[in-house]
């Protein structure tokens, strides 16, 4: 059963504008997120070094990549795993954007790091473990840059609404939601998380924002990510966030999920199907492309 909710900022009925099912589009350096046209957002994981996130980022950019993802602060399950480069890491994005034209999207982890992350990033992140940090839910509505809100992994519908309620009251209404998986009795047997397709159409019927799905961390696997990625975009999504390894390269040597991230090539694959939903978004109906 869907939620009720009482008027809350983040609420469709908080914008007459947009209802009952016009999307509040997201303008991010000119990239719409939103707009009618699904958005990929492609990058490595985390980074790990210049070479290795710029040529991924060039080859995110050659396959059609409309932004740069990549994580300069990460959390990790264990306090002895890389936890990424940090400033170094923000550096390095900055780098990157000014070569490829991407705009960023990083996570930001702690309060005390929002002025850091935001003076770099286009786009703050929240990640899933992060959902329900309040305090920074609030800093990074103060900070004057467009939030990407993970669903928590084990979050309701209710708790992910009420999480960007804390962002809205910060001062930010530029919300994207992404969804990304959520804890099963079925995870591990074949996926990471269970990619909660419903949550996204039970969202879209609560709050005008953007949604959009990461099959990355959804699959758990590369050769899964490009058919969780089809199914979002059938179901209509307003983009992908996706992981990207080099071309060849040693899964077994990438510091952060390399089991998931896909290649450029499979990258580039998906997003001519979601060029080509776009296309089948924007044709009108007719009896001819109508469903039976």
């Amino acid at each position: 059963m869907i939620p009720a909710f009482p008027p809350l900022r983040v609420a469709r009925s908080s914008h007459p504008d947009y209802a009952p099912a016009r999307t509040r589009a997201v303008t991010v350096a000119g990239v719409e997120v939103g707009g009618g046209a699904p958005v990929v957002i492609a990058g490595p994981c985390t980074v790990e070094s210049r070479a290795q996130t710029l040529a991924i980022a060039r080859a995110c950019r050659a396959a059609g990549a409309r932004m740069l993802r990549g994580g300069a602060f990460k959390p990790r399950t264990s306090p002895y795993s890389f936890q990424g480069l940090g400033r170094e890491g923000l550096e390095i994005l900055a780098e990157a954007r000014a070569e490829t034209g991407l705009p960023i999207v990083t996570e930001v982890l702690d309060p005390r790091l929002v002025s850091l992350v935001a003076s770099f990033a286009d786009v703050l992140q929240v990640g899933s473990r992060s959902m329900q940090n309040f305090p920074l839910l609030t800093e990074v509505g103060r900070a004057g840059k467009p939030v990407l809100l993970k669903r928590g992994f084990g979050a309701t519908l209710e708790e992910w609404v009420y999480a960007a309620e804390y962002v809205a009251l910060g001062g930010c209404l530029e919300i994207i939601f992404c969804e990304r998986g959520i804890r099963t009795f079925a995870n591990g047997e074949y996926d990471r998380a269970t990619l909660d397709v419903a949550a996204v159409r039970a969202l879209r019927g609560l709050t005008p924002f953007p949604v959009i799905i990461d099959p990355s961390h959804a699959a758990g696997d590369a050769g899964l990510v490009p058919d969780l990625a089809a199914a979002a975009l059938s179901l209509g999504v307003d983009g992908l966030l996706i992981e990207v390894v080099e071309a060849g390269a040693d899964r077994r040597r990438v510091k952060c999920d390399g089991e998931q991230g896909i290649e450029p090539g499979e990258l580039a694959a998906i997003v001519a199907r979601a060029g080509s939903e776009a296309d089948l978004r924007r044709a009108p109906l007719t009896p001819a492309n109508a469903a039976p």
